[in-house]
């Protein structure tokens, strides 16, 4: 049965969202979770080119009701978005991980847990049943490869995704002056900041600093920030390839994604190496400023490769009309980071059921007005661009 909607009228949008959030928590943190990289220009496009796709409604068309559940590897969602994988989410909120987990399971959505948050696997598995998503940041030693892997498996989730984006460290300039470049540093004026926000300062004291959760057992004890900085840049490395694919491919017996495609020549690949389905994403515009923004290569992927693989996006999708947009261009599904981890900001626990709610109410009030009676249907609602 699907969860009845429940969010606050005082924020009936992801925009009121992210003004609660910026009040909320510290400068450091706002700006680490809203920054991109460089000058900000992809991040600004991605959602201003997703806004130049128009939907046309179909005002006289027989309409017998809107649904927006959608199936995705065998299972039926409630809807056509889940949550996309952050780091350091705890940073921003205390639980946050688990908050999200938690309202996903309850709304029937994905959750994606990233390697480098301040949750577990095996926390989030309980949180949601085994129905969440693990996304793998690939490490430089088979062994921890392998372990990451086999307790995901073990832990029943149904989908891993390898991330394929972040070769490097993007260039963030805000992160540089706060202090959460690597190595990490806490100046003065950060710690400022955290006496200005007294109900983030308590509640991040009560419930603990946020640490990498998933990565405790191959980190060595009492690591100051230089060491961790060290242990993070020798544990990981960004780069994937054929031949780091491959042994995954072998390892992992469920569901496979790769996260990150952003060219029809990568999404071709990873037909060839038998992967499951792609996510179309920049990363939230925080690794390549001079890259193109998420929903152009969608459109054409989708338009090439849709039906043999399926094909996702994340990045630059802030609402419901959002939504609808991306799966008007060939989308199968979509994800976002930033719009949910606003709300958790924002709203401490309620944030997640929030969140939810509010993309749900949106993207069911478009499906109605266009009469687009299921989310595979919003292809035809698509105004063609001449």
């Amino acid at each position: 049965m699907s969860k009845a909607l429940n969010y606050n009228s005082n924020y009936p949008s992801i925009a009121d969202l992210r003004s609660k959030a910026k009040k909320r928590i510290p400068r450091f943190a706002f700006e680490y979770l809203d920054g991109g990289c460089n000058e900000d220009t992809n991040l600004i496009k991605n959602t201003a080119e997703i806004r130049e796709v128009e939907l046309l409604p179909h005002y006289l068309a027989k309409h017998s009701g809107s649904s927006m559940k959608t199936t995705l590897f065998g299972h039926e969602y409630d809807a056509p978005f889940g949550i996309a994988p952050v780091g350091l989410q705890g940073l921003m909120w205390p639980k946050s991980p688990e908050i999200l987990a938690k309202a996903a399971f309850e709304h029937n959505i994905p959750f994606i847990l990233s390697t480098v948050t301040t949750s577990s696997i095996e926390r989030a598995a309980e949180l949601t049943e085994g129905n969440a998503w693990f996304q793998l940041y690939h490490p430089t030693e088979d062994r921890v490869r392998n372990d990451l892997i086999d307790r995901a498996a073990a832990a029943d989730m149904p989908v891993l995704v390898i991330l394929s984006d972040v070769p490097t460290f993007g260039f963030r300039p805000r992160d540089m002056r706060n202090g959460l470049a690597m190595p990490p540093k806490m100046s003065l004026r950060n710690i400022l900041q955290i006496v200005g926000k007294p109900n983030w300062a308590l509640r991040t004291l009560l419930k603990g600093q946020p640490q990498f959760e998933t990565l405790k057992p191959y980190m060595p004890k009492g690591l100051d920030l230089k060491q961790l900085a060290l242990f993070m840049d020798k544990t990981f490395s960004g780069r994937l390839n054929e031949e780091k694919i491959k042994p995954i491919r072998d390892r992992w017996k469920g569901k496979l994604v790769i996260k990150g495609i952003a060219t029809e020549a990568d999404a071709e690949k990873a037909i060839q190496l038998g992967l499951d389905g792609i996510i179309v994403s920049n990363h939230g515009g925080r690794q390549l400023d001079a890259g193109e923004s998420s929903i152009k290569p969608l459109t054409r992927i989708a338009q090439k490769y849709g039906d043999q693989i399926t094909v996702m996006m994340d990045s630059g999708i802030r609402s419901g009309p959002d939504i609808a947009r991306t799966l008007a261009s060939g989308a199968a599904f979509t994800f976002m980071g930033r719009a949910f981890m606003y709300g958790v900001a924002a709203l401490g626990q309620q944030g997640g059921d929030h969140t939810i709610s509010i993309l749900k109410a949106q993207l069911q009030q478009v499906m109605e007005q266009i009469c687009c009676e299921t989310t595979a249907d919003f292809p035809d609602f698509i105004k063609k661009r001449s």
